[in-house]
C-alpha cells in the first residue's frame, strides 16, 4: 500500500445520488463497499463527511437564518450524515466510531485526538462529524485540520469530476486535467477544489491533497495501491 493511514473527504451532495436531496441508499451502499475494501486491506481509514444535502451554513442568508445558527444547522446535517454512514459500514461488517466535534454523548464520542489515534490503531474506521465544531468554518477546514491532526499520509477528497482541470470539464469539454500540481499553481491559477483556509493549512503542513472520482468503483483501492487516479497536490 502507498498510504497507511488517510482522511476522505465526502461532500454531503455526493450522498444524495440521483436524488435531488437527502440520501440515496444505493449511495450509502457504494460507500461503504468502497471503504470496507479499503480497510481490509490494512489502510487506516478517518472520515470528513459534509451536510450539504441536507442543510448548507451559506444558505441561511437566503433563509433569513443568522450566519452562525445556520453554520451550526449544518453541522447538525453532518452529524446525520455520519450516522447514516456509521451504519452502513457497520451493516457491511466495519467496525466504526462516530466522533463528534459538539458534544452530543447519547449518539456520538466527543473528539480526542489520542483517542481517535487509537481507534485508528485497532482498524476501526473513525467518522468526523460536526465539522470543526465551529461557525465559519467548512467541513473541508474541518478534513484539513482532523488529516494534519491524526498524521495521515493523505488528505483524499472524493469528488464526482476525476480530478483537477484548468476549466470546468463540465462546460469545456477541451478542459485540461492535470495529474500532478503544486499548491502555488493552483493558487495562481484559481483553481478553487476546496475552500483557501483548508487549502492553505494542507500547504503549509505539507499535506498532500488527492482529488478523484469518488463514485468510480475502485479508485479507492487503486490510490492506496499507487495507481495514477485523479490528480494529486503536493
Amino acid at each position: 500500500m502507498s498510504y497507511k493511514r488517510v482522511l476522505l473527504k465526502l461532500s454531503g451532495e455526493s450522498l444524495m445520488g440521483e436524488k435531488p436531496f437527502g440520501i440515496d441508499p444505493a449511495m450509502l451502499t457504494h460507500y461503504a463497499g468502497e471503504i470496507k475494501a479499503l480497510r481490509d486491506s490494512g489502510v487506516q481509514i478517518a472520515i470528513v463527511i459534509g451536510g450539504g444535502n441536507i442543510f448548507r451554513g451559506l444558505q441561511a442568508k437566503d433563509s433569513g437564518v443568522e450566519r452562525v445558527q445556520g453554520d451550526y444547522m449544518g453541522m447538525m446535517a453532518t452529524v446525520i450524515n455520519g450516522m447514516a454512514l456509521q451504519s452502513a459500514l457497520e451493516k457491511a461488517g466495519v467496525y466504526t466510531r462516530l466522533i463528534s466535534a459538539i458534544e452530543m454523548k447519547e449518539i456520538a464520542e466527543p473528539y480526542i485526538r489520542r483517542r481517535a489515534i487509537r481507534h485508528l490503531e485497532k482498524n476501526r474506521v473513525i467518522i468526523f462529524s460536526a465539522g470543526t465544531g465551529s461557525p465559519y468554518f467548512t467541513t473541508d477546514s474541518a478534513a484539513a485540520l482532523r488529516s494534519n491532526e491524526i498524521n495521515a499520509d493523505v488528505l483524499l477528497k472524493g469528488t464526482r469530476v476525476d480530478g483537477i482541470y484548468d476549466s470546468d470539464p463540465e462546460k469545456n469539454p477541451n478542459a485540461k486535467k492535470f495529474s500532478s500540481i503544486s499548491f502555488d499553481d493552483v493558487i495562481s491559477m484559481e483553481l478553487k477544489i476546496m475552500d483557501l483556509t483548508a487549502f492553505t493549512l494542507c500547504k503549509e503542513n505539507g499535506m498532500p491533497i488527492q482529488v478523484f472520482d469518488i463514485h468510480k468503483q475502485g479508485n479507492l483501492m487503486k490510490i492506496a495501491n499507487g495507481e495514477p487516479v485523479g490528480t494529486l497536490v503536493k
